[in-house]
């Protein structure tokens, strides 16, 4: 559970900076940023990339990085997909991109999420030399 939360902070801090560097591209001083209550629990399912990680370890970093940048972009479509399913719509829209599958995912985005997977590796060999976190 302790890891379950880490991660889902530090989704909702990283997609905070995201969208705030973001708005800042668009001209927005105020570096106006935004996530969505939902995404703390998305987030928190990154500890099931952690066999994940375990198994890949040795890997070269390009065949990690692309191995996060699938994970990531399935969970976020299946989540996307299972909230539309539930609530009637995602949190997120992206059917205005160009480069967007059912306006739930951006694979645009795939870099951000290549760099997002190799940062949770850092964060789970963080969490498994911290006592508190085995």
């Amino acid at each position: 559970m302790k890891r379950f939360i880490i991660y889902g902070l530090l989704g909702w801090c990283l997609e905070v900076i995201w969208t705030g560097l973001g708005s800042l591209l668009s001209g927005d001083v105020r570096l106006t940023a935004k996530t969505y209550l939902w995404m703390f629990p998305i987030y928190g399912l990154v500890i099931l990339f952690e066999p994940v990680h375990d198994a890949i370890r040795f890997w070269p970093v390009w065949q990690r990085g692309l191995i996060w940048m699938l994970l990531c972009f399935t969970v976020e479509y299946l989540t996307g997909w299972m909230l539309q399913s539930m609530l009637g719509t995602a949190p997120w829209d992206y059917s205005q991109a160009v480069l967007n599958i059912h306006g739930l995912i951006r694979l645009d985005y795939a870099p951000a999420w290549f760099g997002a997977g190799l940062l949770f590796e850092k964060v789970h060999d963080w969490l498994d030399g911290v006592r508190i976190f085995r």
